[in-house]
């Protein structure tokens, strides 16, 4: 027996409306540093240093936002140890392994087609003009 899409008239959140809280938090999942930064804690968990160099071009500022966004959402695990210097990890809980997994397979997806995109970005721009 396979699995029918629900309703989206019949589940409890709908993404497509304004006023949703999910949508929120799609925004912070699939923004540009939200998606980065649950794609590389999805190999293990990461101090913020090493996470912002894995994540490369994220901000001191931005991955802070992200991470305090991601951990609101309950996708990630701040360990602060009491330790001189203080030292903090990051880690995806259950939800944030689930969601990453998802997201991981639509980034294989992109990678996997960006010979077609490519070739498609420059039929674009040859015919209506580079922006």
């Amino acid at each position: 027996m396979t699995a029918r899409p629900q309703d989206p008239d019949e589940l409890a959140y709908n993404v497509f409306a304004k006023a949703c809280p999910s949508r929120c938090t799609l925004e912070n999942v699939t923004g540009r540093w939200g998606g980065l930064t649950l794609g590389a804690l999805s190999e293990g968990s990461l101090r913020f240093n090493e996470l912002r160099r894995r994540v490369d071009g994220v901000s001191e500022k931005m991955l802070s936002q992200t991470l305090h966004a991601l951990e609101r959402d309950g996708l990630v695990h701040r360990e602060a140890q009491p330790t001189n210097p203080p030292r903090v990890d990051y880690e995806l809980t259950p939800l944030g392994r689930e969601v990453a997994r998802r997201l991981l397979a639509l980034i294989a997806c992109v990678e996997g087609a960006m010979d077609e995109v490519l070739a498609s970005r420059e039929r674009y721009d040859a015919t209506r003009g580079a922006r």
